[in-house]
C-alpha cells in the first residue's frame, strides 16, 4: 500500500501523537517527557500546532520551544546531550517513514534535523551563561 504525504492538520496530529507514543516508551527519552508533562492532550495539540506552522507556513505558532528545552535541561541537571537529540531524531524519522512519504514528509525530517541542532547549541550556550 502506498503512503501519502503529510497534507492536513490531522496528518500532523497523527505524526506527532504516534511519535510521542514511542518517545514515552523509550528508556532514555521517556523520563524527560513523562516526568515533566502533566497534560499530554494539551502537549500533543501544542506540538501539532508547532509542526503545522513549521510545515505548511499558513498558521502561526506562539510558543517558545527554545526556552522550554533550556528549562528541561536545567531541571535535569544539564544532562541533555547530543545523544538524546540523536535518539529523538531517529524516532522522528522512523515515525515519518512508517506513516508518510513525499515532499512534506521529507521537509519534516529536514526541519527536525535543523531544529535539533539549533536547540542543542542553544542549550549548550545557556549552560555557559550560568
Amino acid at each position: 500500500m502506498s503512503k501519502s504525504d503529510i497534507k492536513t492538520r490531522n496528518d500532523v496530529y497523527l505524526l506527532v501523537s504516534s511519535f510521542y507514543k514511542k518517545v514515552r516508551k523509550d528508556n532514555v527519552l521517556g523520563p524527560f517527557f513523562n516526568n515533566l508533562i502533566e497534560d499530554w492532550d494539551a502537549h500533543l495539540e501544542r506540538l501539532t500546532s508547532f509542526w503545522e506552522a513549521s510545515l505548511f507556513l499558513q498558521t502561526r505558532y506562539y510558543g517558545d520551544p527554545l526556552e522550554a528545552h533550556i528549562k528541561v535541561d536545567k531541571e535535569n541537571n544539564n544532562s541533555i546531550t547530543e545523544m538524546h537529540f540523536g535518539l529523538w531524531l531517529n524516532l522522528w524519522f522512523q515515525t515519518i517513514d512508517e506513516l508518510f512519504e513525499g515532499d512534506y514528509a521529507e521537509n519534516a525530517k529536514r526541519r527536525a534535523r535543523k531544529m535539533g541542532t539549533f536547540i542543542y547549541l542553544k542549550i549548550f550556550e545557556a549552560r555557559q551563561s550560568l
